[in-house]
């Protein structure tokens, strides 16, 4: 477990760190922003590009860590349309509570996953997130929709803009096809990879909203329980039935319990969904997880 903590307490300092700048007013509003955006165009996808070029991948194991996936997401995304029919949820509730519990923190994974597995794990992660990434956006477009407003242009314009979703598929292609890439370019990937994950926990610290909380608790506690505890715990039946190995075990469910992502805000603010909710869901999950992902890493190991 000291190990677990070890690993654990650079990600909570860092994330502290960018909420007290934040309230503080340490540095200004347009710095976020700007952090923000720097981090979602350029460096984060570098390190999963990075990652995902240089990993070792064995195709075989990873068809069941993608299979396993597929299942946990099928199995809990049918049981929440299930309860939106019977409780007839409202797209703008019912958008927030599906982000809130497919949806993931990519910055806290990769940064707890590289501490704790190395280049080994980065691999069988960053594959997760090349493939779930559009998936669980897909997934939260449609919650967020109205039946009657639905269109499969925009969400498909929207996914391949998407830079995340394009450097994981440029990384993937060339490790498959062994495209040579200049060594000095690699280096500078590497460097950009070092400053993302830094500065994504900052911001995911600066994008806390805990005044929010006090909105909807039954549903922050339901919705928070669900994310860190129950779809780990799912996962890990899942893995064990597909008879996945230790390592893939590991980063599964540890996927599977990262709180959900900051970036959910905004799409529900665009989608005209209850965005306060949404922040207030983000920020419990986030807060929480400081406790929940030690216990989840323990039992899973």
């Amino acid at each position: 477990m000291s190990h677990i903590l070890l690993a654990l307490f650079p990600l909570i300092a860092l994330i502290a760190t960018g909420y007290l700048f934040k309230k503080h007013h340490f540095l200004s509003e347009g710095f976020w922003n700007g952090a923000e955006k720097l981090n979602y165009y350029l460096l984060f996808p570098a390190l999963l590009f990075h990652t995902l070029a240089t990993a070792n991948i064995d195709s075989h194991s990873l068809k069941t860590v993608i299979a396993a996936m597929f299942m946990v997401l099928f199995i809990i995304t049918c049981a929440l349309y299930i309860l939106r029919f019977v409780k007839r949820i409202p797209p703008a509730r019912f958008g927030v509570h599906v982000q809130s519990i497919v949806r993931f923190n990519t910055y806290i994974g990769l940064a707890l996953v590289a501490a704790l597995y190395q280049k080994e794990g980065m691999a069988i992660l960053a594959i997760l997130l090349a493939v779930c990434v559009p998936v669980v956006n897909i997934i939260s477009v449609l919650a967020l929709t109205p039946s009657e407003h639905m269109s499969v242009k925009p969400v498909m314009v929207a996914l391949i803009k998407n830079p995340l979703i394009l450097s994981c598929i440029l990384g993937g292609l060339v490790n498959a096809l062994h495209v040579p890439v200049w060594e000095g370019l690699m280096n500078l990937l590497k460097l950009f990879s070092a400053s993302s994950l830094p500065l994504g926990l900052l911001c995911v610290g600066a994008a806390l909203q805990f005044k929010e909380m006090k909105k909807d608790v039954p549903v922050l506690i339901l919705d928070t329980f669900a994310r860190l505890l129950l779809m780990p715990a799912l996962a890990y039946f899942v893995c064990l039935h597909l008879e996945l190995s230790k390592l893939e075990s590991q980063i599964t469910v540890i996927f599977f319990a990262l709180p959900t992502a900051s970036a959910a805000y905004i799409l529900t603010k665009v989608l005209k969904g209850d965005s306060q909710l949404m922040a207030a869901v983000i920020s419990f999950q986030t807060l929480c997880a400081a406790v929940t992902l030690p216990l989840v890493i323990w039992w899973a190991g």
